[in-house]
């Protein structure tokens, strides 16, 4: 373990102090806790480039993520940072931290390839009380230089003195808060209690309040609609798969992104200079063999011995016939056609001239004109019972006030490894009739709804959770 002290920055350093200062009136200027987090994360960067950065808090865990806006806690990387983090706060105390994996126990050093950089920085945040609240976990391939860390040390005192201004409080004091209203719950729990409940009653009565008791139980057995939102986009619902057919080079892309073509019309073109060659010789073979044969036809007039050739020159003449005609097969299936009219969904076409493909790979997606449907992704946490037939909306990015209508069809029964490192249900749905089609690609939120619920439930069902899963239950 490796401890770093705090030295005098260096004032010729004026873009760094420059940055610093605009970092710091960012900080102050910013009016939420999760704007806060965001611009610790990644406007860091400014000051010191990093791959990765996590924001962890004693009382929040893993908070932000550089490069995403809001991490999924039942991620694996989320978790594995989860438990590193509390060991980097212990170790390193009060000043900036450097950590080895030698400084870790076992089961965490073998991780630490896995999820982060060879070199990491650990920035404590410490509260009025002096007490380490949380920290700062900067990553990256080459070794911290002092000056960055030095640089880095000053913006974050800066920054948390902007953190406890926005959240009003240290993170100590907020977790004597909520302890404190968990023994009210407890206390309200006692007065509810068949034993206490006549004296609770007559109590209201007296204090006047028993209609507003009975107003709120009311109120909270209402039945309402339970509903998640999620990430989704427009999809092709019945696309056609532009997959290579042979192992080879892209030579010519003949169409450009989002273009409408017709049926037959061509796409790709392979590079056919190989099997040009192959062909060619092929052929010559091919008409030598043909010649031998006739050569041999006429000598068997004469000589038995030809004659007995006959049969093995003209198996051989198959042989390359089929072989012509295989090389010509694959020369014609070298250009794609589109197996259908529709729209071709493709990256961008300088990415494919020259590109080596494998036999099946997806070169392209041919889309049909409206028929689009929905999808998305539902996170663990918002998996709630949702029926095939359920209402969705989605809430386009480019349009917000007019929402697509669509029915939802399945959702998948397994979660998917998302790119970000998430677990995540797929769901897709059918556009409604009558409802807008926008074009294949656009992405929004979906809101998705299910079963109705009570009122109640419907408020405590995220903390009941949350709280289940902070008591290990």
């Amino acid at each position: 373990m490796s401890e770093i002290h705090l030295t005098h920055v260096d004032t010729s350093s004026h873009s760094g102090l420059a940055t610093l200062h605009l970092l710091g009136c960012r900080a102050r200027n910013a009016t939420e806790p999760a704007e806060l987090g965001f611009i610790v994360a990644n406007e860091s960067f400014q000051l010191a480039p990093y791959r990765q950065a996590a924001l962890w808090l004693r009382d929040r865990g893993v908070t932000t993520l550089s490069g995403i806006s809001q991490p999924d806690l039942n991620a694996p990387y989320v978790q594995w940072l989860g438990s590193l983090c509390p060991i980097l706060a212990e170790k390193a105390g009060s000043q900036p931290f450097q950590p080895q994996p030698c400084d870790l126990p076992d089961h965490m050093a073998a991780e630490w390839e896995e999820w982060l950089p060879a070199h990491g920085l650990w920035l404590p945040l410490t509260g009025p009380d002096g007490q380490t609240g949380g920290g700062l976990l900067l990553a990256r391939d080459d070794a911290w230089h002092e000056a960055e860390i030095t640089l880095l040390a000053e913006w974050i005192g800066i920054w948390q003195h902007a953190w406890h201004a926005r959240t009003g409080s240290n993170m100590s004091s907020r977790l004597a808060a909520t302890t404190r209203q968990v023994l009210d719950i407890r206390a309200h729990a006692r007065a509810l209690s068949p034993g206490q409940l006549p004296h609770t009653l007559a109590s209201l009565r007296q204090k006047k309040r028993l209609p507003y008791v009975l107003a709120v139980g009311v109120a909270l057995v209402f039945p309402v609609r339970l509903s998640v939102l999620a990430p989704g986009e427009l999809v092709p619902a019945h696309p056609h798969v532009i997959r290579a057919p042979m192992d080879g080079v892209v030579d010519q892309v003949l169409v450009q992104p989002n273009q409408r073509v017709k049926a037959g019309a061509q796409l790709f073109a392979l590079d056919r200079a190989s099997l040009d060659a192959r062909l060619a010789v092929a052929s010559q073979a091919l008409a030598t063999s043909q010649t031998e044969y006739r050569q041999q036809a006429q000598q068997a007039l004469f000589d038995a011995k030809s004659k007995s050739r006959l049969a093995t020159v003209q198996g051989g003449i198959g042989e390359k016939e089929a072989e012509v005609g295989y090389l010509r097969q694959q020369s014609e299936r070298a250009t794609l056609t589109a197996p259908a009219d529709g729209i071709v969904l493709m990256s961008a076409p300088s990415e494919w001239i020259g590109r080596p493909v494998v036999t099946g790979e997806r070169l392209a997606t041919l889309a049909t004109e409206g028929d689009e449907e929905l999808e998305a992704w539902l996170a663990l946490g918002d998996a709630i019972e949702l029926a095939p037939g359920a209402p969705v909306k989605l809430y386009l990015n480019t349009s917000p006030l007019d929402p697509v209508e669509a029915h939802l069809r399945y959702v998948a029964h397994e979660a998917q490894q998302r790119p970000d490192g998430s677990f995540a249900y797929r769901l897709r749905a059918d556009l409604a009739e009558g409802s807008p089609r926008p074009r294949i690609g656009l992405k929004g939120t979906v809101k998705v709804s299910g079963n109705y619920v009570p009122l109640a439930w419907w408020l405590l069902r995220r903390p009941l959770a949350a709280a289940r899963q902070f008591v290990g239950l």
